[in-house]
Protein backbone atom coordinates (compact mmCIF):
# COMPACT_ATOMS: atom_id res chain seq x y z
CA UNK A 1 0.00 0.00 0.00
CA UNK A 2 1.34 3.45 -0.95
CA UNK A 3 2.17 5.77 1.91
CA UNK A 4 0.04 8.85 2.53
CA UNK A 5 1.87 12.04 1.66
CA UNK A 6 1.36 14.42 4.60
CA UNK A 7 2.37 18.07 4.90
CA UNK A 8 2.06 19.58 8.39
CA UNK A 9 1.06 23.23 8.89
CA UNK A 10 1.26 24.25 12.54
CA UNK A 11 2.12 27.12 14.87
CA UNK A 12 4.68 25.50 17.13
CA UNK A 13 3.02 25.04 20.49
CA UNK A 14 4.41 22.25 22.68
CA UNK A 15 1.89 19.67 21.53
CA UNK A 16 2.52 20.57 17.89
CA UNK A 17 6.23 19.88 18.28
CA UNK A 18 5.18 16.46 19.55
CA UNK A 19 2.77 15.97 16.66
CA UNK A 20 5.60 16.72 14.22
CA UNK A 21 7.72 14.20 16.11
CA UNK A 22 4.94 11.63 15.92
CA UNK A 23 4.69 12.04 12.15
CA UNK A 24 8.34 11.05 11.77
CA UNK A 25 7.56 7.68 13.39
CA UNK A 26 4.63 6.69 11.15
CA UNK A 27 5.39 3.89 8.70
CA UNK A 28 2.12 4.65 6.91
CA UNK A 29 3.13 8.25 6.17
CA UNK A 30 5.48 9.98 3.76
CA UNK A 31 6.05 13.07 5.90
CA UNK A 32 6.93 15.95 3.56
CA UNK A 33 7.82 18.51 6.23
CA UNK A 34 6.48 21.40 8.30
CA UNK A 35 5.19 24.87 7.56
CA UNK A 36 5.24 26.90 10.77
CA UNK A 37 2.93 29.89 11.15
CA UNK A 38 3.92 32.63 13.56
CA UNK A 39 0.71 32.33 15.60
CA UNK A 40 0.83 30.45 18.93
CA UNK A 41 4.60 30.90 19.08
CA UNK A 42 7.52 33.28 18.57
CA UNK A 43 8.83 32.27 15.19
CA UNK A 44 12.57 32.53 15.87
CA UNK A 45 12.39 30.18 18.87
CA UNK A 46 9.77 28.01 17.16
CA UNK A 47 11.90 27.35 14.10
CA UNK A 48 15.07 26.64 16.05
CA UNK A 49 13.30 24.46 18.63
CA UNK A 50 11.86 22.09 16.05
CA UNK A 51 15.15 22.04 14.14
CA UNK A 52 17.10 21.24 17.31
CA UNK A 53 14.65 18.47 18.29
CA UNK A 54 15.11 16.86 14.89
CA UNK A 55 18.87 17.33 15.04
CA UNK A 56 19.07 15.80 18.53
CA UNK A 57 17.06 12.77 17.42
CA UNK A 58 18.95 12.30 14.18
CA UNK A 59 15.91 12.99 11.99
CA UNK A 60 16.82 13.74 8.37
CA UNK A 61 16.49 17.53 8.08
CA UNK A 62 16.39 17.43 4.26
CA UNK A 63 13.70 14.77 4.17
CA UNK A 64 11.62 16.52 6.86
CA UNK A 65 12.29 20.25 6.23
CA UNK A 66 11.08 23.02 8.53
CA UNK A 67 9.82 26.16 6.81
CA UNK A 68 8.27 29.47 7.90
CA UNK A 69 5.01 30.83 6.51
CA UNK A 70 4.57 34.50 5.68
CA UNK A 71 1.05 34.40 7.13
CA UNK A 72 0.02 36.96 9.72
CA UNK A 73 -2.61 36.78 12.47
CA UNK A 74 -5.89 38.67 12.62
CA UNK A 75 -6.59 38.04 16.33
CA UNK A 76 -3.13 37.34 17.81
CA UNK A 77 -2.60 34.55 20.32
CA UNK A 78 -1.73 35.70 23.88
CA UNK A 79 1.96 36.21 24.65
CA UNK A 80 1.50 33.93 27.68
CA UNK A 81 0.87 31.03 25.30
CA UNK A 82 3.35 32.02 22.61
CA UNK A 83 6.25 31.95 25.05
CA UNK A 84 6.04 28.15 25.44
CA UNK A 85 8.34 27.71 22.45
CA UNK A 86 11.05 29.61 24.38
CA UNK A 87 10.67 27.13 27.24
CA UNK A 88 10.85 24.29 24.70
CA UNK A 89 14.18 25.60 23.45
CA UNK A 90 15.57 25.27 26.99
CA UNK A 91 14.66 21.66 27.83
CA UNK A 92 17.62 19.77 29.29
CA UNK A 93 18.15 17.24 26.51
CA UNK A 94 18.64 20.01 23.92
CA UNK A 95 21.29 21.86 25.93
CA UNK A 96 24.19 20.66 23.80
CA UNK A 97 22.39 20.93 20.46
CA UNK A 98 23.18 24.32 18.88
CA UNK A 99 20.85 26.38 16.73
CA UNK A 100 20.89 26.07 12.97
CA UNK A 101 23.74 28.42 12.00
CA UNK A 102 22.24 29.10 8.57
CA UNK A 103 19.17 30.84 10.04
CA UNK A 104 17.49 33.40 10.30
CA UNK A 105 17.43 32.99 6.51
CA UNK A 106 14.40 30.75 7.00
CA UNK A 107 13.02 28.66 4.12
CA UNK A 108 9.82 30.20 2.73
CA UNK A 109 6.90 28.08 3.95
CA UNK A 110 4.38 29.48 1.47
CA UNK A 111 6.72 28.67 -1.41
CA UNK A 112 7.36 25.21 0.06
CA UNK A 113 3.62 24.48 0.18
CA UNK A 114 3.18 25.80 -3.36
CA UNK A 115 6.02 23.68 -4.71
CA UNK A 116 4.83 20.52 -2.95
CA UNK A 117 1.34 20.94 -4.40
CA UNK A 118 2.70 21.71 -7.86
CA UNK A 119 4.88 18.60 -7.78
CA UNK A 120 1.93 16.51 -6.68
CA UNK A 121 -0.17 17.83 -9.57
CA UNK A 122 2.62 17.11 -12.02
CA UNK A 123 2.96 13.54 -10.74
CA UNK A 124 -0.82 13.10 -10.48
CA UNK A 125 -0.53 12.52 -6.76
CA UNK A 126 -2.47 13.85 -3.78
CA UNK A 127 -1.33 15.33 -0.46
CA UNK A 128 -3.04 15.22 2.92
CA UNK A 129 -2.78 18.61 4.60
CA UNK A 130 -2.67 18.41 8.38
CA UNK A 131 -3.42 21.90 9.68
CA UNK A 132 -3.24 22.29 13.45
CA UNK A 133 -3.28 26.09 13.43
CA UNK A 134 -5.28 28.89 11.77
CA UNK A 135 -5.97 28.39 8.05
CA UNK A 136 -4.24 31.62 7.01
CA UNK A 137 -1.35 30.01 5.14
CA UNK A 138 -3.65 27.68 3.23
CA UNK A 139 -6.02 30.51 2.29
CA UNK A 140 -3.15 32.75 1.12
CA UNK A 141 -1.71 30.04 -1.13
CA UNK A 142 -4.99 28.83 -2.64
CA UNK A 143 -6.33 32.34 -3.17
CA UNK A 144 -3.29 33.04 -5.36
CA UNK A 145 -3.08 29.58 -6.95
CA UNK A 146 -6.60 28.08 -6.85
CA UNK A 147 -5.76 25.16 -9.16
CA UNK A 148 -3.41 23.78 -6.50
CA UNK A 149 -6.45 22.66 -4.51
CA UNK A 150 -6.68 19.79 -7.00
CA UNK A 151 -3.54 18.32 -5.42
CA UNK A 152 -5.12 18.17 -1.95
CA UNK A 153 -6.52 14.76 -1.07
CA UNK A 154 -8.07 16.01 2.16
CA UNK A 155 -7.66 18.62 4.85
CA UNK A 156 -7.47 17.47 8.46
CA UNK A 157 -7.95 20.50 10.69
CA UNK A 158 -7.76 20.81 14.47
CA UNK A 159 -9.95 23.75 15.39
CA UNK A 160 -13.28 25.09 16.54
CA UNK A 161 -15.85 23.90 19.05
CA UNK A 162 -19.26 22.44 18.23
CA UNK A 163 -21.20 21.31 21.32
CA UNK A 164 -18.71 22.37 24.00
CA UNK A 165 -17.35 25.67 25.25
CA UNK A 166 -14.48 27.37 23.45
CA UNK A 167 -11.08 28.03 25.00
CA UNK A 168 -10.67 31.81 24.91
CA UNK A 169 -9.66 32.97 28.38
CA UNK A 170 -10.88 36.44 29.48
CA UNK A 171 -7.73 36.64 31.61
CA UNK A 172 -5.62 36.76 28.45
CA UNK A 173 -7.71 39.17 26.34
CA UNK A 174 -10.42 41.80 26.90
CA UNK A 175 -13.75 40.30 28.03
CA UNK A 176 -15.46 42.34 25.32
CA UNK A 177 -14.00 39.99 22.71
CA UNK A 178 -13.69 36.76 24.72
CA UNK A 179 -16.31 34.80 22.81
CA UNK A 180 -17.12 31.76 25.02
CA UNK A 181 -17.93 29.62 21.96
CA UNK A 182 -14.68 30.16 20.06
CA UNK A 183 -11.56 28.01 19.92
CA UNK A 184 -8.24 29.74 19.28
CA UNK A 185 -7.39 28.27 15.88
CA UNK A 186 -10.79 29.43 14.65
CA UNK A 187 -10.78 32.79 16.44
CA UNK A 188 -7.32 33.75 15.21
CA UNK A 189 -8.44 34.11 11.59
CA UNK A 190 -12.12 33.26 10.99
CA UNK A 191 -12.03 34.97 7.58
CA UNK A 192 -9.47 32.45 6.35
CA UNK A 193 -11.64 29.54 7.48
CA UNK A 194 -14.75 30.90 5.78
CA UNK A 195 -12.73 31.49 2.61
CA UNK A 196 -11.58 27.86 2.57
CA UNK A 197 -15.14 26.71 3.25
CA UNK A 198 -16.48 28.83 0.37
CA UNK A 199 -13.78 28.27 -2.23
CA UNK A 200 -12.68 24.63 -2.03
CA UNK A 201 -14.24 21.23 -2.58
CA UNK A 202 -11.69 18.77 -1.15
CA UNK A 203 -12.86 16.75 1.89
CA UNK A 204 -12.37 18.33 5.30
CA UNK A 205 -12.16 16.34 8.52
CA UNK A 206 -12.51 18.53 11.60
CA UNK A 207 -11.21 17.83 15.11
CA UNK A 208 -12.92 20.33 17.41
CA UNK A 209 -12.53 20.69 21.16
CA UNK A 210 -15.42 18.24 21.53
CA UNK A 211 -13.02 15.36 20.84
CA UNK A 212 -9.65 16.88 21.76
CA UNK A 213 -10.90 17.60 25.30
CA UNK A 214 -10.63 13.81 25.74
CA UNK A 215 -6.85 13.86 25.30
CA UNK A 216 -5.62 15.16 28.64
CA UNK A 217 -1.96 14.88 29.61
CA UNK A 218 -2.70 12.44 32.41
CA UNK A 219 -0.43 11.59 35.33
CA UNK A 220 -0.38 7.97 34.16
CA UNK A 221 0.73 8.97 30.66
CA UNK A 222 3.46 11.20 32.08
CA UNK A 223 4.67 8.44 34.42
CA UNK A 224 4.92 5.99 31.53
CA UNK A 225 6.69 8.55 29.37
CA UNK A 226 9.16 9.34 32.17
CA UNK A 227 9.96 5.64 32.56
CA UNK A 228 10.51 5.25 28.82
CA UNK A 229 12.68 8.38 28.77
CA UNK A 230 15.42 6.44 30.57
CA UNK A 231 15.91 4.32 27.46
CA UNK A 232 14.41 6.14 24.48
CA UNK A 233 15.38 9.58 23.15
CA UNK A 234 11.96 10.26 21.62
CA UNK A 235 10.34 9.68 25.00
CA UNK A 236 12.99 11.85 26.65
CA UNK A 237 12.12 14.78 24.39
CA UNK A 238 8.39 14.19 24.77
CA UNK A 239 8.54 13.91 28.57
CA UNK A 240 10.64 17.05 29.04
CA UNK A 241 8.42 18.94 26.58
CA UNK A 242 5.11 17.93 28.15
CA UNK A 243 6.54 18.69 31.59
CA UNK A 244 6.33 22.37 30.62
CA UNK A 245 2.54 22.26 30.33
CA UNK A 246 1.36 19.08 32.10
CA UNK A 247 0.21 20.93 35.20
CA UNK A 248 -1.94 23.38 33.22
CA UNK A 249 -5.51 22.18 33.65
CA UNK A 250 -6.66 23.35 30.21
CA UNK A 251 -3.75 21.89 28.24
CA UNK A 252 -4.60 18.80 26.20
CA UNK A 253 -2.92 16.76 23.47
CA UNK A 254 -5.07 18.44 20.81
CA UNK A 255 -2.56 18.06 18.00
CA UNK A 256 -1.13 14.63 18.78
CA UNK A 257 -4.68 13.29 19.00
CA UNK A 258 -5.60 14.80 15.63
CA UNK A 259 -2.39 13.51 14.05
CA UNK A 260 -3.01 9.97 15.29
CA UNK A 261 -6.19 9.88 13.20
CA UNK A 262 -4.13 9.59 10.00
CA UNK A 263 -3.00 5.98 10.62
CA UNK A 264 -5.69 5.06 13.16
CA UNK A 265 -9.19 6.37 12.43
CA UNK A 266 -10.52 3.37 14.34
CA UNK A 267 -9.57 5.10 17.61
CA UNK A 268 -12.47 7.48 16.98
CA UNK A 269 -16.22 7.31 16.60
CA UNK A 270 -17.33 7.72 12.96
CA UNK A 271 -17.37 11.40 11.90
CA UNK A 272 -20.64 13.33 11.78
CA UNK A 273 -21.39 15.15 8.53
CA UNK A 274 -22.26 18.80 9.13
CA UNK A 275 -22.69 21.87 6.95
CA UNK A 276 -20.64 24.50 8.73
CA UNK A 277 -20.08 28.24 8.56
CA UNK A 278 -18.07 30.48 10.88
CA UNK A 279 -18.87 33.89 12.33
CA UNK A 280 -16.34 36.42 11.05
CA UNK A 281 -17.45 39.66 12.73
CA UNK A 282 -17.90 41.25 16.13
CA UNK A 283 -18.15 39.44 19.48
CA UNK A 284 -19.16 36.02 18.14
CA UNK A 285 -16.38 35.77 15.57
CA UNK A 286 -14.72 32.37 15.59
CA UNK A 287 -17.96 30.50 16.32
CA UNK A 288 -18.66 27.49 14.09
CA UNK A 289 -22.34 26.91 13.38
CA UNK A 290 -24.51 24.75 11.14
CA UNK A 291 -26.25 26.27 8.12
CA UNK A 292 -28.02 23.77 5.86
CA UNK A 293 -28.21 26.24 2.93
CA UNK A 294 -24.88 28.07 3.04
CA UNK A 295 -22.72 25.69 5.06
CA UNK A 296 -19.70 23.71 3.84
CA UNK A 297 -19.95 19.93 4.17
CA UNK A 298 -17.43 18.88 6.82
CA UNK A 299 -16.81 15.53 8.52
CA UNK A 300 -16.64 16.33 12.22
CA UNK A 301 -14.97 13.93 14.66
CA UNK A 302 -16.74 14.42 17.97
CA UNK A 303 -15.72 11.46 20.10
CA UNK A 304 -12.63 9.42 20.99
CA UNK A 305 -13.90 5.83 21.02
CA UNK A 306 -10.80 4.09 22.42
CA UNK A 307 -8.73 6.37 24.63
CA UNK A 308 -6.61 3.49 25.95
CA UNK A 309 -5.55 2.59 22.40
CA UNK A 310 -4.67 6.23 21.70
CA UNK A 311 -2.37 6.61 24.72
CA UNK A 312 -0.80 3.21 24.08
CA UNK A 313 -0.13 4.14 20.46
CA UNK A 314 1.65 7.39 21.36
CA UNK A 315 3.79 5.67 23.99
CA UNK A 316 4.65 2.88 21.57
CA UNK A 317 5.64 5.30 18.81
CA UNK A 318 7.92 7.19 21.19
CA UNK A 319 9.84 4.04 22.14
CA UNK A 320 12.74 4.84 19.85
Amino acid sequence: MAKQKVLFNHDAAIDEFMAALLLTTMEEVDYLGSVIMNADCIYTYAMQSQWRIQEYLGINQKKNPITLSRARQWNPFPWQYRGDCIKESKIDCLTNTPNNPAWPSYPDGDLFLINQLKQALKKREKITLLVNCPMTTLRNVLEKYPKLSNAIDRLIWMGGAINVAGNLDPATLPPEVANPKAEWNAFCDPEAIQWVFDNTTFPITLFPLDVTNSAAITTGFMADLQYQAKQYKYSEVAYQSYEIVATEAFYDMWDVLTTSYIPHPEFFAPPTSMKLCIETEDFWQGTLFEDQKKGRAVDVVLQLADSAAFYKYVLTQFRR
